[in-house]
């Protein structure tokens, strides 16, 4: 077991001492034991490494607040910080659920071993809770829009069979060193005993499972059905009940699935709308009249007045990309004037009366 360390004492000042003392008692000390002034002497070199640590915590706000109220468990506040970010707050609740088995704060865990209570020492693969997971799916246009099933495999961690997710094989290991092999801890500051958190009250060191390598996890493709609804847009999440990453318990968390539209090649996406392109007779250009266009909801007719020019834009509304529910995006038809390659001996005649009429119309003008 380890003793508490009082860095005041070690430092040499009061507990109520300034940043200032606290930086001038660290700096004698340091010239006094540092190794190279006092060259092979081994106590004076472990001497000077507790200055140092005293020195990193009561010179560090944060942590000497730590400190001055956890004492010796400071350390468990600071891993806390670091988990949960900069806004954790050791009286208020933990994001996502306590850490500590049930208690709602660092405060609550420190009043519950004060009264002589334990806490759960199952510390193996997502013992504490289960795990939501979201990945990605690609569906296609069509589905988006009439709605379908799709099969999917999903490869997830599952606990360990062999270890139940603690990560530790099932034959004992070395005596733990931190408790001696008592399985029990001295918890210095409030003169209590608490399971070892270092073999996890057991005693000793467990080697690692050998089937899931001390990960406590094994993964496990699992086949799955999903219901895609129509109308839907994308990025819509599907959520899949229990389908997530399971805990040590076999509580699995939810699946969500993130919906990706791919659009076919014959459209290009532009916000919530579609474009694409369509020929268009040279005749029925001039002269107006009607074209089949594609659209991801089947093919329509659209009405081409005469006079067309190559390039000109058409609305088509409500044909483009689902948006959710019963919104549709629009499609934007762009016309593309095709004239043939080859013509017959009859159109070349009429053609070239009409191009005869055209420039002795252009010469009376």
């Amino acid at each position: 077991m380890r003793d508490y360390k009082d860095y005041y004492a070690i430092l040499g000042v009061s507990r109520d001492a300034t940043e200032k003392e606290i930086k001038a008692a660290y700096r004698k000390l340091a010239r006094q034991y540092h190794p190279d002034v006092n060259p092979g002497d081994r106590t004076a070199e472990e001497k000077f490494k507790e200055i140092n640590e005293a020195y990193q915590v009561l010179s560090d706000p944060e942590k000497r607040a730590a400190y001055d109220r956890y004492g010796e468990q400071w350390q468990a506040y600071q891993r806390m910080r670091e988990q949960y970010g900069d806004n954790f707050d050791p009286n208020a609740g933990f994001p996502g659920g306590s850490p500590f088995g049930g208690f709602g704060s660092f405060s609550e865990f420190i009043e519950n071993l004060l009264r002589g209570g334990g806490f759960d020492t199952d510390f193996g693969f997502q013992s504490q809770m289960s795990r939501d997971v979201e990945q990605v799916l690609e569906i296609s246009l069509e589905e988006a829009i009439r709605g379908g099933k799709r099969t999917i495999q999903l490869t997830l961690p599952d606990p360990c069979p062999d270890c139940r997710g603690t990560g530790r094989a099932n034959q004992k290991g070395r005596t733990c060193p931190a408790c001696g092999g008592s399985g029990r801890r001295r918890f210095a500051m409030f003169g209590v005993e608490m399971p070892c958190d270092e073999c996890n009250g057991t005693g000793y060191v467990a080697s690692p499972c050998p089937k899931c390598r001390g990960r406590g996890a094994v993964n496990r493709t699992r086949t799955l059905t999903v219901n895609i609804p129509p109308g839907v847009a994308d990025g819509t999440r599907l959520r899949l009940a229990g389908e997530g990453v399971a805990d040590a318990h076999g509580r699995r968390g939810d699946l969500y699935l993130k919906l990706k539209i791919h659009i076919d090649p014959r459209y290009e996406r532009k916000g919530d709308d579609l474009y694409t392109e369509v020929d268009v007779n040279y005749l029925t250009a001039i002269l107006g009249g009607e074209v089949e266009v594609p659209t991801p909801h089947g093919k329509v007719t659209m009405k081409v007045p005469s006079g067309t020019q190559s390039g000109t834009r058409f609305r088509l509304t409500g044909k483009g990309l689902p948006l959710g529910g019963q919104r549709l995006g629009d499609l934007y038809v762009r016309t593309r004037i095709t004239v043939p390659k080859h013509l017959s001996p009859r159109e070349r005649q009429l053609l070239e009366q009409l191009r005869s009429l055209s420039q002795a119309q252009e010469v009376k003008a």
